[in-house]
Formats: structure tokens, sequence, C-alpha cells
């Protein structure tokens, strides 16, 4: 299966566990498009998601990219297991690609004319999203079998951004959907929906956000490797909250989301004390 990996920076630390999950499946992508990594999109996307400091955070781990004593800055500490390969850590999608041997190509929109052109060359059956510009229906159609993405929540419960807080404030099991993307807002028909249940190591919401993002990771990969096998199905969206999307939120309602992720790791502690 020729699988292609969209990103928004060649930076994106998602992005390059993902190329790593999927070239140790054997699924070595057939290259990578990624976005500049100054697009302003991506980086008005991640302050509101993540907030100036987050934002500066991550910066100086790609900036200055080893600690005083010699390992490298890794922003999501879940992804660690993917980034690090003996002692060497992943610092950018070109290391990945050095790696294991794949192009990389840069462009300044994912639906130009010329990233259409770079994506038919690649012929691929398959194109997974790790972040970027909203996706048109030209590039939509270019795969054989469509374009996957990990979303951080289980749809059609919870669409839309701060996908884990809601899921949280709904009352909502929290989990991750991997779905074909359409031209909607985490419309697209679903291939699996995956409940995540170890919440106890969770202190943050920043925590439950990058086990979330790792836990998505691992999952992909093996949607992409049923699709190969063909032992998997999608199926559309039911109509439950159809026009339904969540934003963004803000931080009184972000305050209540920690309390109510705090109640449930006690629970969840407490469930496994009994055990």
């Amino acid at each position: 299966m020729r699988v292609v990996v969209l990103c928004s920076s060649v930076y994106s630390e998602t992005a390059c566990a993902m190329a790593v999950r999927l070239a140790e499946m054997g699924y070595v992508p057939t290259g990578i498009l990624s976005l500049s990594t100054l697009n302003r999109g991506t980086l008005l996307r991640k302050l509101g998601q993540w907030g100036i400091r987050d934002v500066a955070r991550y910066a100086r781990t790609k900036l200055f990219a080893e600690r005083s004593d010699g390992t490298a800055h890794v922003h999501n500490p879940e992804l660690q297991s993917f980034l690090k390969r003996g002692n060497t850590t992943f610092r950018s999608m070109h290391d990945v690609a050095a790696f294991y041997g794949f192009p990389v190509v840069v462009r300044s929109d994912q639906n130009s004319a010329a990233s259409i052109s770079q994506l038919k060359r690649w012929s691929p059956d398959a194109i997974v999203f790790t972040g970027g510009n909203i996706l048109r229906k030209e590039l939509l159609q270019v795969p054989r079998i469509g374009v996957l993405n990990a979303h951080l929540g289980l749809l059609p419960e919870i669409r839309g951004m701060s996908s884990p807080e809601w899921s949280l404030l709904k009352r909502v099991p929290v989990g991750a959907t991997i779905h074909y993307m359409d031209e909607g807002i985490d419309t697209g028909p679903v291939l699996q929906r995956y409940e995540f249940h170890d919440l106890a190591p969770c202190a943050s919401l920043s925590d439950l956000r990058n086990q979330l993002i790792a836990f998505g990771v691992e999952k992909i990969g093996e949607v992409v490797a049923a699709l190969d096998r063909g032992t998997i199905v999608s199926r559309p969206q039911s109509d439950l909250d159809k026009d339904n999307q969540f934003f963004v939120m803000h931080e009184w309602l972000q305050a209540r989301a920690s309390e109510l992720l705090a109640k449930n790791r006690t629970a969840a502690g407490a469930g496994t004390a009994n055990g």
C-alpha cells in the first residue's frame, strides 16, 4: 500500500511519529507533503489551541534542540518511543526521511495546484492527515482509498477542536476516532472508534492530550494495516448531533474540564485498586 503523509510543518512531532509508526509497520511513506513551518494558518490554529505560552515553549524545543545533559527536547513525551532510535532523537521530518528513505516536499498550501500535482505523481492508495489546511475536494479525491485522520474524540458526538476537554464536559467517553476526511469538519465516514481508558496517569489536560495523540498515532497504524488486508470497512456517521461542532473553549470551561479529569482519574485509580 502506498501511503503519503500530510503535515503542518517538518517539525511536527505528531507527523514525525506517524511516519515512523507507518514505516515500522512496513508502510514506509511514499512521500511527505508539508506546509512551510511559518505558515500563518497553522500558527493561528496553534495559538488558539495551545495559547501563547505553550506555542513559545514548543518553539524553544525546536530552536534549542538539546538539553544541558545532551538529550533532545521533545514537546510531547508520549511520542518519545516513536521519535527515539538508539542514541538519536528525530528532530524533524527531514531526519525521519533520511533514516527511512522517502522524499519530503514543502508547499505553502496543501490544496494548491502544485501540491495536487505532486500528490498525483506519488499516486497514493491512502493519505494520512496530521495537520495543515482545510482540505478541498480535489485533494480528497487524489488517493485511491481516501484521506485518513485520527480525531481526538469519539465521532459523531464530539466534533471540532478541544475534543478531549469537550468529551469530559459532555460526559462522553474520552477516545479517538480514525475516519475518512470529507469536505465537512469531522463528518467523514468512520473506520474505527477507540475509547481511551487509562486516565489515571493524566495529571493535567495537557497530559491527556499528549496521551491521546500517541494513542491516535498507534491506532491509525492498525487501521492502515487493516485497510491493506481488506478487513475493515467504513460506515457513515449517524445524524446524532449532526450540526454539533465544538470550538476552543474559554479558560473557565478548561478549569471545569480539569476538575472532571481529576474526578475521573480518582475513579479510575479506585477501580484499579479494587480490581
